[in-house]
């Protein structure tokens, strides 16, 4: 999140997409509320008509996986807009939208590389950019539809991009008056295409509905009003969900509602800490403070340094009012030394935490570290396939269940049985732990070993918490773990701890170093004498002189030279200099600016404690907030000082600051500006509408692409998305065909329960509330098929089917897209085969046995949200 959840108050309008935030995040939705209660206008955009919608102005629904054609029409809508109202300073554009804002602090104007000019609307590429190779494995191998060479998306210059000078100073007319390479009129050419006529024909939202959805959001673009966007995982799992997000990135930039109170893109997490774990390295692509991981290209420190730098070098814009872009990772000039960087300081220190004395100059340990095979995916998916083709043959499964939660679960199932091993840590036996003994398995055949550890719960360990706003609170233990079980970091540190000692004892232990070498000192006196002690992990995070072990008050003293240690830079700063855990703060007093509700000393906030980032961003090019009454930061002229939230980069505003000092607001961006226009992304510098895997359609109606699933049953790029990972599992991963399975169907959640069911079907009192698991569908759908509530169904795709109890309601409703009418089925996907509650079908009646092996082209996040499906009674 870019804002703090009880900054939701502040918006004039929520827009909830992806998200059924008033069940799913409650404490969320009270901030919604409060927020209507001083007037903001609440729009839920959902295939299905949720409690979050039962409390909308507006509710739009949408064929599920639509997001981009949707947002991408309301990106249009804005740019038509703009380009309607008068240019000029006075005129009613500026009135209508921040256009310093848009001019300054993002991308538009900047000029782009003429020979990356056509994308997917060409008809000599439909559906791609330019630059696509598709991929030449054969139906059956794993792996991606094919790949982008992106150097022809960048700047014109790579260096020092120009600008439109009719961007700058507001003084075009219509788009033929802007530079044809320039990223605003890229950005409309690109969604020219998304008619209000298109996106009815795609999403199945009417014309009528999805203007007022415009109308209604496009009015936070003006100076002083702020709306934000919420989403959940309805908006991230699919195959284009990382581009899902930048649509609203893209909109919230164009309407200028990133940095400012009440604005924002706002990630609601799907569980209590999944924040803080992302923040110490749980992706398999980066380590702690979003460092990336190491390849075996990168055979010295500085060999990785240098290819770090290929991707974050600074651009500085030309024409733009501000002239220095910080490029906070690499704050360094190209002639510097790459030892002088950021990113070498935080990475430094980190080995310097993890191996202390033996982490000397030059390489500080980065030997000791593993290293990945470029181009080889580690993420969920990709780790569930070697294990069900023998490749990895151990495997610790941590507070989740994949058996029930893993997608295509029954193939998952199936994969662990060729592991030789397998470590299960958790509150209960769940599914995972119990795999060899699931219905219809014969447990003699299977011959991997299972440990079942008792982890302890929420409320008998103490430690950090990072929820979705980054904030860092500290939880204490109420009571003791029951029996045997122990917290994670106590198991974690007991087993490490042994490793060492084998290590020690087999010199001819491969990569021996990388154990024995490890600084491991996490224990105290008293309670933490014999297991890890919290506090020094905490302390460790934060990080601290090596010498000394005195605390670092900032992440700006780490040093690249060894003489800092620092478990994760982004923590740093969470401990005062008298060592005292900012976490543990709980002063309920507002101190904020105008109390806007950033409560800056409950708990602790990273980076540096800012609540909001980017919030330079929040005022104008003298320091004055867009937006009076609700100030994040603003410059005190008197005292030459910012005044309210930890301003983001320091400096003076960039009307009052010497040439070559005159910061742009988005610090972590090469260019110091908002990318309307990126480059990072795998599908694409835009997003562009894509169909699902599993498709209702022929052909998708944006690109005019056919599906033709029999020629290409791995995915036709154009018609699904050109990057995404579509898996085999060995042969688990069946691709359906609209013909046999002509109902889109999703997952979701249920209030009553919780993930994969492991901890609330345990309780008596919510397996009472929620007993079986359900199957939604809509009315019409329900009348054809002869189904009525309480009848048991079946639902069916090509990996497998579930069993469970009818519900027959109007929050589906039959959409017509194209030529034809699509129904919807829901189903949750907490039950499974083992606790006080379980399916109605042998293999548990999780909602993704149904579900796809395919994810994202960015993050190989599953597509548990779209797939084929039909459903039949019992």
């Amino acid at each position: 999140m870019t804002n703090p959840w009880n900054d939701i108050r502040n918006a004039d309008c929520v827009l909830i997409i992806g998200s059924n935030a008033a069940e799913n995040h409650p404490i969320s939705f009270k901030w919604v509320t409060v927020a209507k209660e001083r007037g903001a206008k609440l729009i839920s955009v959902d295939p299905r008509f949720t409690r979050t919608s039962s409390k909308a102005d507006i509710y739009a629904p949408l064929r599920s996986g639509t997001d981009i054609a949707f947002v991408g029409g309301m990106i249009r809508w804005v740019l038509d807009d703009m380009q309607k109202a008068t240019p000029g300073a006075t005129g009613t554009r500026a009135k209508k939208y921040n256009l310093t804002y848009l001019s300054q602090y993002t991308n538009a104007a900047l000029i782009l590389n003429a020979a990356g000019a056509k994308g997917p609307g060409d008809a000599s590429h439909p559906g791609l950019f330019e630059g696509f190779t598709p991929s030449t494995a054969a139906p059956g191998i794993p792996g991606i539809l094919g790949s982008y060479n992106k150097t022809t998306w960048n700047y014109a210059s790579t260096t020092t991009p120009a600008s439109d000078v009719a961007v700058i100073n507001n003084t075009w007319a219509n788009w033929t008056d802007l530079d044809p390479n320039c990223v605003l009129r890229r950005l409309w050419e690109h969604y020219s295409r998304y008619t209000p006529e298109k996106v009815e024909e795609i999403t199945g939202c009417s014309q009528d509905t999805f203007l007022q959805v415009c109308q209604t959001y496009a009015a936070t673009g003006a100076p002083g009003k702020a709306g934000t966007i919420m989403y959940a995982m309805g908006t991230t799992q699919h195959t284009y969900g990382t581009q899902n997000i930048r649509t609203y990135a893209i909109l919230q930039l164009l309407l200028a509602n990133i940095g400012v109170a009440g604005g924002g893109v706002q990630a609601m997490r799907g569980t209590s800490n999944v924040q803080g774990s992302t923040d110490q390295g749980l992706l398999s692509h980066l380590l702690p403070g979003y460092l990336a991981v190491q390849n075996h290209t990168d055979q010295s420190l500085d060999a990785y340094l240098t290819r770090a730098k290929g991707a974050r070098s600074r651009v500085t814009p030309q024409g733009l009012a501000g002239d220095k872009s910080l490029s906070w990772w690499w704050n360094i000039a190209d002639a510097d030394p790459v030892m002088n960087s950021n990113y070498a300081k935080y990475l430094v220190s980190m080995l310097k935490a993890w191996y202390g004395d033996n982490a000397t100059a030059p390489d500080f340990g980065f030997s000791y570290l593993p290293k990945v095979t470029a181009g080889q995916d580690y993420t969920h998916i990709a780790v569930f396939e070697a294990v069900a083709n023998g490749t990895v043959k151990g495997m610790m499964v941590w507070g989740q269940n994949p058996a029930v939660g893993g997608p295509d679960a029954e193939g998952e199932r199936k994969a662990l049985e060729k592991l030789d091993w397998l470590m299960v840590t958790d509150l209960f036996e769940t599914e995972t732990a119990a795999f060899w003994k699931r219905p219809g398995t014969d447990p003699s055949s299977i011959n991997t070993e299972v440990f079942l550890l008792p982890a302890a719960a929420s409320y008998e360990k103490q430690g950090s918490i990072s929820n979705s706003a980054r904030w860092a609170q500290w939880r204490y233990k109420a009571i003791e773990p029951i029996g045997q079980a122990r917290s994670d970091l106590a198991i974690a540190d007991e087993l490490m701890l042994m490793l060492k000692d084998l290590y020690e004892a087999d010199a001819t232990a491969p990569n021996r170093e990388a154990i024995t070498k490890l600084y491991w000192d996490f224990h105290s006196s008293g309670e933490y004498a014999n297991e890890a002690d919290p506090n020094k992990s905490a302390r460790e995070m934060n990080g601290y002189i090596w010498a000394t072990g005195a605390p670092l008050t900032s992440f700006a003293n780490l040093q690249s030279d060894g003489t800092t240690a620092c478990g994760n830079w982004v923590h740093c700063g969470m401990f005062d200099a008298a060592g005292n855990n900012k976490a543990k703060l709980r002063d309920p007093v507002d101190t904020s600016l105008n109390q806007i509700g950033l409560y800056p000393n409950w708990s602790w906030c990273w980076p540096l404690n800012r609540r909001i980032v980017y919030n330079r961003a929040s005022v104008d090019l003298n320091g004055v907030p867009w937006d009076i009454a609700h100030p994040v930061v603003s410059w005190d002229a008197p005292y030459s000082a910012w005044r309210g939230d930890v301003v983001d980069g320091g400096g003076n505003p960039i009307a009052l600051s010497a040439a070559a000092a005159k910061n742009l607001p988005f610090i972590m961006n090469r260019e110091g500006v908002g990318r309307l226009w990126g480059t990072t992304l795998a599908e694409g510098p835009l997003p562009e509408a894509y169909e699902p895997w599993e498709s209702p359609l022929d052909a998708n109606l944006m690109t005019g692409v056919s599906a033709d699933i029999s020629a290409a049953p791995r995915g036709k790029p154009g018609f699904n998305d050109p990057c995404c990972y579509v898996g085999d599992l060995n042969g688990m991963n069946q691709r359906g065909t609209v013909g046999e399975f002509p109902c889109v169907g999703m997952t979701y959640r249920l209030t009553e329960h919780w993930q994969a069911g492991q901890m609330t079907r345990n309780l008596p009192w919510l397996v009472e509330l929620q007993p079986q698991p359900i199957a939604e569908l809509g009315e019409d759908l329900a009348a054809e098929k002869g189904i009525k509530s309480g009848d048991t169904v079946r639902v069916s795709t090509a990996r497998g089917s579930v069993d469970a109890v009818a519900i027959v309601t109007p929050r589906f409703q039959r959409l017509k897209i194209g030529t034809k009418y699509v129904d919807h089925v829901g189903v949750p996907w907490h039950w499974g085969y083992i606790g006080l509650s379980t399916g109605i079908s042998p293999n548990g009646s999780s909602g993704n046995v149904l579900t796809p092996h395919v994810g994202d082209a960015n993050t190989t996040i599953p597509e548990y949200k779209t797939f084929l499906c039909r459903i039949e009674k019992v």
